[in-house]
């Protein structure tokens, strides 16, 4: 926990590090915690997304970190949530790795590995340059992998189940992080295959797979029903592909070429010395030889993962390029980097020397190829003001309805008008997040239009009877059909069928394993060992 404080030392002095992801997710905190504030326990639709016509965002974007942001909002200044939030996660990566480390070294050893790992180069990128604080919150669950794969005893529920749980919350957190979580536990189950010479590990694997998406299926199911509603197709567009981000890839922009250079010089020097301590810790091949090859295979993995050598596996391998980023294979390699350098000496002159040339490399990237950006507290006050005022924020391509140019849209337009001859008079009753509600006095048959994309999920009435809505071309704006008089309108955000089918797989899943329980606590009793 003092380690990973000390991380933030430089945020004292030059401000709040504002990465490529920073104004997504306080964004999204904030929001949620309004609509908490307003009753909405579960939100669906983020409705001060693109200035106020909203998106559908928090269907799409897994809830886990956008919960803990909210939370830590609703009793910490905004100032301090993104820090406190990072130190969080930083220190729940160091405890997993603690855990890991602790089944084959001594306290003090396990306790640098825990810390070099909360803190390795690849975490202090995430804090002062990308703001991914979904992905780095995965950081914590994949040492668990390990851990669980290498338990002494081989008690098959518990394992099942542990890995289950690790499977739904890499799902629940960041969906590039569980696609290389899911292909990391594939490639360790083949090992240990191999090692022990069966294929129970692989069956075990993939019940624990299946079972840990069907605990999370209240958020899969509805995520594979409904991109198909959205330009989901954005999340893969030009500089955001594999094929764009391998180590030393160029594109001409400046911005991501240094960048890619940042990353590209950081990786190479993380590979070199991780390779020189594998070399050094080979007396590990006979003390811990299952061990030994799962994180000699994981790392490996990980390293070629960064090259445009394994540009078919993105391409062929399923869901594999949503990974995106190659670079968020450094989450992997740093586990077998943390104690890889542990295990290759208890000298701590050497365990300095493997840090000191990590900040060096950290140093020079951060004066010679892209230094951080900063906000202060008057950038994240006028967010919070934004969003108190409605005015909004700016929101994500790939969360819009089909055939939606959020070019084309008027921040200053009018929450609702009416299209057609004649007087018309509005009057808004209610305008909540997932509920609206307005009357319409008009004396010709005409057509309203609302500063409001039309999602499929939306419901809406008026005068109590259901109608069908239109849309605008380009600008996505719901259109409601309304006749001469006084038209009660009401609009909702319905649960839809996907949804209600996602929510009862993880309800039945979890009454599955509640059920299991006092069984699998029956036959350890009844066991002989």
């Amino acid at each position: 926990m003092a380690t990973d404080l000390l991380l933030f030392l430089p945020s004292f002095f030059l401000g709040i590090p504002s990465g490529h992801d920073f104004e997504f997710h306080v964004n999204s905190w904030m929001e949620v915690l309004s609509q908490w504030r307003l009753g909405i326990l579960y939100p669906r639709w983020a409705a001060l997304a693109h200035f106020g016509y909203g998106e559908a965002r928090f269907i799409f974007y897994p809830p886990a970190s956008w919960m803990l942001g909210a939370t830590l909002g609703s009793f910490l200044p905004w100032t301090i949530v993104p820090a406190v939030y990072e130190w969080i996660t930083l220190t729940l990566s160091g405890c997993s790795m603690f855990l890991l480390a602790r089944r084959f070294m001594q306290r003090r050893d396990a306790t640098f590995a825990a810390a070099l790992y909360a803190v390795n180069p690849y975490h202090i990128v995430i804090v002062y340059w990308r703001s991914a604080f979904a992905e780095l919150l995965v950081s914590a669950l994949l040492p668990l992998l390990l851990l669980v794969l290498l338990r002494p005893e081989k008690n098959d529920r518990t394992a099942v189940l542990s890995l289950s749980l690790i499977v739904a919350g890499a799902w629940l957190t960041n969906i590039p992080a569980a696609v290389m979580l899911t292909y990391s536990l594939a490639l360790l189950l083949v090992v240990a295959a191999v090692v022990r010479r069966s294929t129970w590990p692989l069956a075990i694997g993939s019940l624990a797979v299946l079972l840990g998406l069907s605990l999370a299926a209240f958020y899969v199911v509805p995520v594979l029903y409904e991109q198909k509603w959205v330009e989901i197709a954005q999340v893969l567009s030009p500089g955001v592909r594999p094929q764009d981000n391998f180590i030393f890839t160029t594109l001409h922009n400046p911005d991501h070429d240094r960048f890619n250079l940042l990353i590209s010089l950081l990786s190479i020097s993380e590979i070199v010395l991780l390779a020189f301590f594998w070399f050094l810790a080979r007396p590990w091949r006979t003390r811990a030889p299952e061990f030994w090859l799962m994180l000699t295979a994981w790392s490996a993995a990980s390293a070629l993962l960064l090259s445009s050598l394994t540009l078919l596996l993105y391409r062929f391998l399923p869901e594999m390029r949503y990974v995106q980023l190659p670079l968020r294979w450094l989450l992997c390699l740093n586990v077998g980097f943390a104690l890889l350098v542990t295990m290759a000496s208890r000298r701590w002159l050497v365990r300095a020397l493997a840090c000191l040339a990590m900040l060096a490399v950290l140093a020079f990237v951060w004066h010679r190829v892209q230094p951080p950006w900063w906000d202060d507290s008057g950038d994240i006050a006028e967010m919070e003001d934004n969003q108190q005022e409605g005015s909004g924020y700016e929101g994500i391509d790939e969360y819009v309805p089909n055939g939606v140019d959020v070019y084309e849209i008027k921040k200053d337009a009018r929450r609702v008008r009416f299209e057609g001859n004649g007087a018309s008079r509005i009057r808004i009753t209610q305008w909540g997040p997932e509920s609206k509600s307005f009357s319409a006095d008009v004396s010709q048959p005409g057509k309203l239009v609302l500063k409001l994309f039309n999602y499929p999920a939306w419901r809406v009435e008026v005068n109590s009877r259901p109608v069908q809505t239109g849309m605008l071309k380009l600008t996505g704006q719901m259109v409601i059909p309304v006749e001469a008089g006084d038209n009660q309108v009401r609009i909702t955000f319905a649960r839809t069928r996907d949804r209600e089918i996602g929510a009862l797989i993880s309800f039945c899943t979890v009454i599955l394993i509640l059920g299991l329980l006092p069984f699998n606590r029956r036959i350890r009793r009844l066991s002989p060992r």
